[in-house]
């Protein structure tokens, strides 16, 4: 298959009253066919790091933030697939009694994802659809059509329920509220976070921006879908999964610094 070249990465500027330990989840990961390279951090004044693995598969990376104003860059350059992800509109869902242990974590609510609160609104809107991926896509249809996108129109605190109700939301609320749905209806859902580039997509580019996602259990395997921008896409780089936000936040401090800016490389290179 064809690959093509992005670079993906991150700048953090902060400016801490003491140091600060944290945690940073920005990494590209080696996943479905896509291949990391050149792969470099770095933090201004020099502190030393070290990654470990989470509970979830994922690569964070340890280190202090100094006291003062520093730096955080992370850069890489990933190859990806010049294709979208897969598609199969009869991978069929399977009954709670038969999914895979493993699996059943994704069927429970969690800090954002509340099927509990908005379990009668699932069930009266997709409970007579019929079962499989095409009622995951009607989810996805009918979260894409009911939230509009509009940056600061959630808070960090913001669940589905709440987002449902204003609605309005970014990347990630759109893919809370989503996986609310499936879950509600005990479709296995969880949340995706990573690099999106624009590639081969009309219109006016954006500015580059960390994104979410979410992967769907049907059948035996795990299933892309973006109730954000709603269509396949090319370029997908993986950061972390969890069961939502709270387990991928890009950056976790023991501590009070002020981020002063933050820039997100997500783009095609030759």
């Amino acid at each position: 298959m064809t690959v093509r070249r992005v670079h993906v990465g991150c700048e953090f500027v902060h400016e801490a009253a003491v140091d600060t330990p944290s945690v940073v989840q920005v990494m590209a990961v080696r996943d479905e066919g896509v291949r990391v390279t050149d792969e470099r951090w770095s933090i201004e004044p020099a502190q030393p790091g070290r990654t470990y693995t989470d509970l979830y598969g994922n690569e964070c990376l340890r280190l202090i933030i100094p006291s003062g104003r520093s730096t955080f860059r992370y850069d890489a350059i990933a190859e990806v697939p010049d294709a979208t992800e897969d598609v199969d509109v009869t991978a069929p869902e399977i009954a709670p009694i038969d999914l895979p242990d493993d699996v059943l974590l994704y069927t429970l609510p969690s800090r954002y994802v509340v099927p509990d609160l908005l379990g009668d609104e699932a069930w009266t809107r997709f409970s007579q659809l019929p079962k499989g991926y095409t009622r995951v896509q009607a989810i996805c249809d009918h979260v894409h059509r009911h939230l509009t996108f509009q940056y600061g129109s959630s808070t960090p605190s913001s669940t589905a329920a709440d987002v449902y109700a204003s609605g309005y939301g970014v990347c990630r609320d759109f893919t809370h509220l989503a996986i609310t749905f499936c879950r509600a209806l005990s479709i296995p859902a969880r949340y995706v976070f990573g690099y999106l580039p624009e590639m081969d997509i009309e219109g006016t580019a954006i500015v580059p921006d960390f994104s979410a996602w979410m992967e769907v259990w049907l059948g035996d395997r795990w299933w892309t879908f973006d109730p954000r921008n709603n269509t396949p896409r090319k370029g997908r780089v993986l950061i972390g999964r969890g069961r939502d936000a709270s387990d991928v936040a890009m950056l976790t401090t023991f501590g009070g610094p002020l981020l002063e800016s933050m820039v997100v490389h997500a783009e095609e290179v030759e």
